[in-house]
């Protein structure tokens, strides 16, 4: 029994190699992207850490389980309750513990710093900005960065990518844009950069992280203009104290 529990991924008919169910794996992504967001946002609008230490002592524990055996993941088993009637998508084991081992990489300093040693800042938000980037590719996407990052390093390439992808193939014709789907596709990604750029920097910003990263990405010239029309304030409301 417990020389099976560290056998990784499962034997099924017709693979040559070790697999993972995909879509549980998808269902798990989402899961914990969702706890993911609503974590950081609570930290970022309350400024306060509740919330997100949970989250990431869960995201820790998780992929610590994922990378050892995910057959008994916390988020790995409800996303099997979720999917449990749908026809099973196998794809290779390896590349996926070489991802989720990346994420358990992410994870480890992010427990340190923000649940042992409490200790935000712009770098740690960055961190867990990617964290939810790698999860809702997986999810919403079912595109594995980590598997891509895997085919590059490893001698031995991956194979049942999800998808497909590691197969070489031809696209279908539903698969390519059109002229007008592209200039759509390309009008889609302007609009929601500007509405991202005009919520990040015009509107007032009510955190202590949006204030940071404002700053950051400030130029010296409209810091110093900050700086000025701030001490020129200082000096008027001086001036203008009764009691002096």
């Amino acid at each position: 029994m417990l020389k099976d529990f560290f056998v990784y991924g499962e034997k099924v008919d017709g693979y040559d190699v070790r697999v993972i169910n995909e879509r549980e794996a998808r269902a798990a992504a989402g899961i914990l992207f969702v706890f993911g967001i609503l974590s950081l946002t609570n930290a970022v609008m309350l400024h306060h850490g509740v919330v997100t230490r949970y989250f990431i002592s869960f995201f820790t524990l998780d992929f610590l389980i994922r990378v050892i055996n995910p057959s008994y993941s916390p988020s790995m088993l409800l996303g099997r309750f979720f999917v449990q009637n749908q026809t099973p998508e196998y794809v290779g084991a390896a590349q996926k513990r070489f991802a989720w081992g990346i994420g358990l990489l992410l994870a480890l300093p992010m427990f340190y710093l923000l649940v042992i040693n409490w200790q935000p800042n712009p770098i740690k938000v960055l961190i867990c900005g990617i964290c939810l980037l790698l999860l809702i590719f997986e999810s919403a996407f079912s595109i594995c960065l980590g598997c891509k990052i895997y085919n590059l390093v490893m001698p031995q390439k991956a194979s049942y990518c999800p998808g497909g992808v590691c197969e070489i193939q031809k696209k279908e014709k539903i698969q390519t844009f059109n002229l007008a789907q592209k200039l759509i596709f390309f009008l889609t990604i302007v609009i929601i950069s500007v509405a991202l750029y005009s919520y990040m920097y015009k509107l007032e910003n009510r955190s202590v992280v949006g204030k940071i990263l404002s700053e950051k990405m400030m130029s010296d010239e409209k810091r110093k203009a900050i700086a000025d029309a701030a001490y020129l304030k200082a000096v008027e409301d001086f001036d203008n104290d009764e009691d002096f």
